[in-house]
């Protein structure tokens, strides 16, 4: 494999399992330096132990503690990440895929909303300066096909009655991809050459992924289980393959989205594709935009 990113520093959150941690792996694999940003240090610990063990010649990946359900530990990352010499690349794949009716962010958010969308936005506000100052600078946000079943309604707050658990998940990975487009838009405006890029994975399932020890899980299911999942989903490895492809492929333009090539985008090599309209809204991005500044207390300029 082509080590052409030697030099670069690319800061993956939530790199210590799962896609974060494929893309960690193959972004090493072609000479990066990268940064797991991620709240739990002896998981990613056990990440960085995994790409010593795969990665030779590895640019020695480090840790930086980042729990994106509290604005604090945001504030304290992002003073840890802006004395990196550089961020080539910002990966924020960190975030959670399940939560109950009363789980809130330290504060006081909706789960999925808080953890995915604003601990994002925090971070990306406050690392933004960094950013621009790289030349051709990239944020990818993972986005995920999950934002075609629901509308982004910032004015409609779900009782504990009318609480779902997917629902909630797919409104906060449509607001990141909503945030994600708008902030690609004003960086153009801006005449800053920071691209701001969505991909997302497909349906990407632990039991068609290859073993890394303390990464992945123990057991597995049988062969014809694995043929039977593998005609419409694929392993975490390749559903890392549409991030890679949003951080390094030098032909992709700010405010694209990458996902897998194969049938309804579940599986497959990474191509451009299409997002659902609603997701391009101007008017619900720019209130999206001026909710998030106000609820996390940061400004995002460009």
């Amino acid at each position: 494999m082509s080590r052409d990113l030697i030099g670069r520093i690319i800061v993956v959150t939530g790199g210590n399992a799962g896609l974060g941690y494929f893309t960690a792996e193959q972004l090493a694999l072609r000479g990066a330096r990268v940064v797991i940003a991620s709240r739990n240090e002896a998981k990613a610990k056990l990440a960085i132990d995994s790409l010593h063990r795969e990665v030779e010649n590895i640019e020695p990946p480090s840790y930086v503690h980042l729990d994106l359900a509290d604005l604090a530990s945001v504030s304290r990352a992002s003073d840890e990440l802006v004395a990196l010499p550089s961020i080539d690349v910002l990966v924020a794949n960190a975030g959670i895929t399940e939560s109950t009716a009363d789980s809130t962010t330290v504060d006081g958010f909706e789960s999925m909303f808080g953890t995915n969308h604003l601990g994002h936005f925090a971070l990306i506000s406050q690392l933004m300066p960094s950013l621009l100052t790289t030349a051709d600078s990239r944020i990818v946000h993972l986005g995920s096909i999950s934002h075609r079943f629901y509308a982004l309604d910032l004015d409609e707050h779900d009782s504990p009655e009318r609480f779902r658990s997917f629902r909630s998940y797919s409104r906060s990975k449509l607001a990141v991809m909503t945030f994600a487009f708008e902030l690609d838009r004003r960086l153009r405006e801006s005449g800053h050459d920071t691209r701001s890029i969505v991909a997302h994975p497909g349906f990407a399932l632990d039991e068609l992924t290859p073993a890394r020890p303390g990464i992945t899980p123990d057991t597995r299911p049988g062969a014809a289980v694995r043929t039977l999942l593998g005609s419409f989903a694929q392993g975490k490895d390749a559903g890392a393959w549409p991030i890679v492809m949003a951080a390094t492929d030098e032909y992709l333009r700010g405010g694209e989205y990458v996902g897998p090539a194969g049938w309804q985008q579940l599986r497959g090599h990474p191509r451009v594709t299409a997002a659902k309209a609603w997701s391009r809204d101007r008017a619900i991005a720019a209130k999206l935009w001026h909710l998030s500044e106000n609820l996390t207390g940061t400004s995002l300029r460009l």
